[in-house]
């Protein structure tokens, strides 16, 4: 691509854009921004366009800010949302902006002479202003009109219980900070997802009022599944960056487990991957979809670029297990978290201690026999796995060398029927 217009759109990254925008990124360098809210203690995939998109601006050449929302995470954004969410206090928020931190530095070059990176807090300005400077020298530009006619108000407005001045500020807040961003490091490009496009729009004109200079603004579309439902949700809630919320291995099976459907434009949306690579992944998908190449190229390469490449081992071989592999090495929460959804039952310590429980009768009481004589003709025929290596024999026992971490057992029978045992006590 020779520029960075025409790679957002081979990658189906562009959904609305500002008059100029696709002639300046061909033939300027800027400097663009794109905000991210903390209203969480950690980014979501969702995110995740957005923050490649921006790293995607400086491979191009181009000078990233990110911008947190020290500040207008004390407001809330309005877009999207179809009620008020609650406020946080002034300390969850910069907790949440220290916490997100690292995720946003993980994608951008901070060190690159020519266009380095700036994480910027916006709480810089915004918590600092006095109340009627602010509505003196930015309020007056904008109309009730012009702002009602925006659809993150507009569709509040409809609602009954309708939108707070405070979350109908939000949008003076955010132009504003295109103006601060623009005086301090000359950003004339703002980003992010179309929910943003008005906000956008607003610091736009802000900009052109205040400054009387020309400013851009390029959004991306909301990804959603190819059956139209959120991007970003499993069976175990949201799929967030931070492997203390969402572990590398349930990360790695999201993306393993997406549909045929999704998964070429979530190689075009998530990874540095050229046309001609997905191309290929593409035809695999077409021609061999059981072999399910383009998943696992997704899944590996998403993983190693969010958690590295430790974890990424480590999700790959949590991902076997369930098929049998090794599963020595993998700690106890590693090993909770991939059979959480087996069968399974406690085991006193107590019974494990010396020369522990006979297997025969740990499988009985595991439900994974009927019977002790059907326990010994499974063991027998080499059916019985003891966390995924097969019993010696009839005679053998589970002991507390056996357990993980002196938490788990993983049992199993044949070739794909788990439980787990807990050890308490």
């Amino acid at each position: 691509m020779t520029n960075v217009f025409d790679e957002f759109q081979w990658r189906g990254l562009v959904h609305s854009f500002t008059e100029g925008t696709p002639e300046v990124l061909a033939t300027e360098k800027v400097t663009v921004y794109i905000g991210f809210d903390p209203s969480s203690s950690s980014l979501q995939i969702g995110n995740l366009l957005t923050l490649m998109g921006l790293a995607r601006m400086q491979r191009f050449g181009h000078s990233p800010i990110a911008l947190a929302g020290g500040g207008t995470g004390l407001i809330g954004d309005p877009s999207g949302k179809a009620s008020e969410r609650p406020l946080l206090s002034r300390e969850q928020v910069e907790a949440n902006v220290e916490a997100i931190k690292p995720q946003l530095a993980r994608f951008l070059d901070f060190e690159v002479k020519s266009n380095p990176a700036r994480l910027v807090n916006n709480a810089e300005w915004l918590c600092q202003i006095p109340m009627m400077d602010f509505l003196r020298d930015v309020g007056k530009y904008f109309t009730v009109n012009y702002m009602i006619a925006k659809d993150s108000v507009k569709s509040r407005l409809d609602r009954e219980e309708g939108i707070s001045y405070t979350e109908f500020s939000y949008m003076l807040l955010q132009a504003y900070d295109f103006v601060q961003l623009y005086d301090r490091f000359g950003c004339t490009m703002q980003s992010g997802g179309s929910d943003q496009w008005g906000n956008i729009v607003a610091g736009v004109e802000l900009l052109r009022r205040m400054r009387n200079t020309r400013a851009y603004g390029l959004v991306y579309p909301l990804v959603t599944n190819a059956d139209g439902s959120k991007l970003g949700k499993s069976v175990h809630g949201t799929i967030f960056l931070d492997a203390k919320r969402t572990s590398p291995y349930r990360f790695y099976q999201y993306w393993l487990n997406r549909d045929d459907a999704d998964v070429i434009d979530d190689l075009k949306h998530f990874t540095w991957m050229t046309q001609d690579e997905i191309a290929a992944l593409e035809y695999k998908v077409a021609t061999q979809p059981e072999q399910r190449e383009a998943q696992r190229t997704l899944a590996q390469t998403v993983t190693a670029m969010v958690h590295g490449e430790t974890a990424l081992a480590k999700a790959v071989q949590a991902s076997q297990a369930l098929f049998g592999g090794d599963i020595a090495g993998l700690s106890a929460e590693e090993i909770g978290d991939i059979f959480s959804d087996v069968p399974s039952s406690r085991v006193a310590k107590a019974a494990l201690e010396g020369a522990g429980a006979p297997l025969v009768d740990v499988l009985v009481d595991a439900g994974l026999t009927k019977s002790k004589g059907e326990a010994r003709r499974l063991i027998d025929n080499g059916g019985v796995y003891v966390n995924n290596v097969q019993a010696a024999g009839v005679e053998q026992a589970v002991t507390l060398a056996d357990t993980i971490e002196g938490q788990f057992v993983v049992l199993r029978k044949g070739k794909k029927s788990y439980h787990l045992l807990q050890v308490v006590g």
